[in-house]
């Protein structure tokens, strides 16, 4: 724990804070949370999701392999993993975090666009689809310093994980009575320079969870655990604090 790479679940030694649960997104792995496992002991990331076409069923491989009682963050495709897990669980569950995702359901022409990508990756292989998704989820100002680590760990999930992905992505559950049901501590956060999930987005999830924080996190994009961690890691102390 807090090696700054993926592990799998275990259990935390009784005299240790609650395990700290981080939940990858679409076409990730545990190292987007690199900067959070070295700075929090207690955190554990799931190593990716692989060929999963199901978020239910994420979820539910996600409880099977956790502790007892938890403190859950999900970025991205994973904030939606984690939503499901609180509505499957709610007993285990002492702490949610919500990082730049959403609660909308499917929007018109998503499902062509995500089927665009897949067909990308069949045609002219997985480095052309990355190359085309990637870019826009990292603000401008980062790219040079995270965009080939973070292109790397995508290429390395394959295709068939993210066609699964986006399947699972395409078929997600509606989430209203989830979030109406939320009754612990929450944080909702995001980059100010978050193209896909912006901040008006999450200000709106905040408004429907009772007492939910939320933090909109200054110079950062999609991929506000890596790109602003020290502003994203005082966000994660204060919200495991309060």
């Amino acid at each position: 724990m807090g090696t700054g790479t993926a592990i799998g679940y275990g259990k935390a030694p009784m005299d240790s804070p609650l395990p700290l649960l981080l939940l990858p997104g679409l076409m990730c792995d545990g190292s987007v949370f690199a900067p959070q496992l070295a700075a929090f002991p207690q955190a554990q990331a799931r190593p990716g999701w692989g060929p999963i076409a199901s978020l239910t069923a994420m979820a539910e491989r996600a409880l099977a392999e956790a502790p007892a009682r938890f403190c859950l963050l999900g970025h991205s495709m994973g904030g939606r993993v984690a939503l499901e897990m609180l509505r499957l669980a709610p007993e285990r569950v002492a702490r949610i975090a919500l990082v730049s995702t959403g609660i909308h359901p499917t929007a018109p022409g998503e499902a062509e666009k995500r089927h665009a990508l897949v067909d990308l990756g069949r045609t002219q292989g997985m480095a052309a689809l990355v190359d085309s998704w990637l870019p826009p989820m990292i603000a401008p100002g980062n790219r040079s310093a995270h965009a080939a680590p973070l292109h790397a760990m995508c290429m390395a999930q394959g295709l068939d994980a993210f066609a699964a992905q986006v399947e699972a992505l395409l078929a997600r559950p509606a989430t209203d009575a989830a979030l109406a049901a939320i009754r612990v501590p929450t944080l909702v956060c995001t980059g100010a320079l978050d193209l896909w999930s912006p901040a008006d987005q999450h200000e709106v999830i905040a408004a429907r969870i009772a007492g939910a924080r939320l933090e909109i996190v200054e110079g950062a994009g999609h991929f506000l655990p890596v790109e602003r961690a020290e502003a994203f890691n005082a966000a994660i102390a204060s919200w495991l604090a309060g």
